[in-house]
C-alpha cells in the first residue's frame, strides 16, 4: 500500500442517503446532491487530508454533477459493481469505502479496501 498517496474515499450514495429516513425517496437526485455538497464542505470527519472523494450514484441520481472536492461517478449499471471496479483500479493507493451494504463490504475488503459505515460522513 502506498501510504503517501491521497486516501481514495468511495461513497455509496444510495446507501448513505438511504440510511436516514428524511424523505430522500421523494427526490433521490436532490438527496445525492445534498450529500455531495456536505462532503465537499466537511470532507470525512476523523480522516484528515489529503483525500480524493468519489461519490458513486446510480438510478434516479445519475447525472449529479461534480463540485470542487467531490468527483461524482454515475454507475452505468450496478453501483456496487462500479465501486468494486474503482477499488480494483486503485492499485496500491489506500482506499476507504463508505457503505453499510454487507455484500459490498465483503467484496471491497477482499481487494484490500477499508470500510466504514454511513455515520462516518456528514448527512
Amino acid at each position: 500500500m502506498n501510504d503517501t498517496a491521497a486516501l481514495l474515499v468511495i461513497v455509496d450514495a444510495a446507501n448513505v442517503v438511504g440510511s436516514v429516513p428524511d424523505g430522500w425517496w421523494r427526490d433521490r437526485r436532490g438527496a445525492a446532491e445534498r450529500l455531495r455538497d456536505r462532503l465537499a464542505a466537511d470532507g470525512v470527519p476523523d480522516r484528515p487530508g489529503p483525500l480524493e472523494i468519489v461519490l458513486v450514484v446510480e438510478g434516479a441520481a445519475r447525472g449529479v454533477e461534480p463540485v470542487p472536492g467531490v468527483r461524482v461517478e454515475s454507475a452505468p449499471g450496478s453501483g456496487d459493481d462500479h465501486m468494486v471496479g474503482l477499488v480494483a483500479g486503485a492499485g496500491d493507493r489506500p482506499v476507504l469505502v463508505v457503505t453499510a451494504d454487507r455484500e459490498l463490504r465483503r467484496r471491497v475488503t477482499a481487494l484490500g479496501a477499508e470500510v466504514t459505515g454511513p455515520r462516518s460522513v456528514p448527512r
